[in-house]
């Protein structure tokens, strides 16, 4: 009866892998496979031939390689302006226990609440006031800081015994070596986290650079991709897919990488070797 359960449970995971990897196996079969082939009767589960031309197509007409560029330089800022705000808020909001931080961890928490498509309008108003619109400083300066960043490395910083820190206190060390040298390599599972979740998430944001950028030469890889959909592509879908690829490639391969940084930060446990 257990090697039927057993058995139950991994037939049923094997389905759900593959029910959530087909839509990216279809999207890598039909980059690779010919154009005259994308609306033939029945199903083919494997091209009869493999053509790269659509990854040509899509990187010269789409302007990918430029868009690529800009996501790269916008998510990376991004992410660097976020861990120089949010961890040492963190670290405030974890181990510094006063009333204003009471009323600070407060407002993180219903900051949570507020969907980011209801600030839109009042960043692009702000952008626009500043000057800094359609440019990379206006992609970038709107998240400089985050929440839920500042929420789940609190939480992962809350492991860290007091008796720890009161050591570090001890030795002589102030709040910036506390942080520097104790806190943020404990704490670097929850801040490899975060740093996963920002770059999805600002790699792949679509809406707001759609507002704040005018400029072909500012797009993102998303809107480099809808504008190179929107172009007289006709159905050109093995290039409209290409693009797919390429631009999700990169966020494939990171989460890959930091796969294992990523769970323990989950979990709120530290990486053992």
């Amino acid at each position: 009866m257990r090697i039927l359960s057993r058995a139950a449970v991994i037939v049923a995971i094997c389905g759900a892998v593959a029910v959530s990897l087909f839509p990216f196996y279809w999207m890598v079969r039909t980059s690779v496979a010919p154009a005259d082939e994308t609306f033939s009767q029945g199903i083919s589960w494997v091209p009869t031939r493999i053509d790269l031309s659509g990854y040509g197509r899509a990187w010269t007409s789409g302007e990918l390689g430029r868009a690529m560029v800009v996501g790269l330089v916008q998510t990376l800022g991004i992410l660097a302006l976020q861990l120089v705000t949010c961890v040492p808020a963190a670290y405030v909001l974890a181990k510094v226990r006063n009333r204003a931080t009471g009323v600070a961890l407060t407002l993180v928490l219903g900051g949570l609440l507020v969907p980011s498509q209801v600030t839109l309008i009042p960043l692009f108003v702000g952008v626009n006031v500043l000057g800094i619109a359609d440019s990379i400083s206006g992609l970038i300066l709107p998240f400089c800081t985050s929440t839920f960043g500042i929420y789940l490395i609190r939480q992962q910083i809350m492991s860290i015994p007091d008796a720890l820190l009161d050591a570090a206190r001890a030795d002589g060390l102030g709040h910036v070596r506390r942080l520097t040298s104790v806190v943020i390599p404990i704490a670097a599972p929850g801040i490899a986290a975060f740093s996963v979740f920002s770059v999805f998430a600002h790699w792949n944001e679509y809406l707001w650079p759609l507002l704040a950028v005018r400029s072909a030469e500012l797009r993102t890889p998303p809107l480099a991709l809808a504008a190179f959909q929107q172009a007289d592509v006709g159905y050109d879908y093995p290039a409209l897919t290409a693009g797919a690829v390429i631009v999700t490639a990169p966020i494939v391969v990171l989460f890959l990488l930091a796969q294992r940084q990523f769970v323990h930060g989950m979990s709120g446990t530290e990486i053992t070797e």
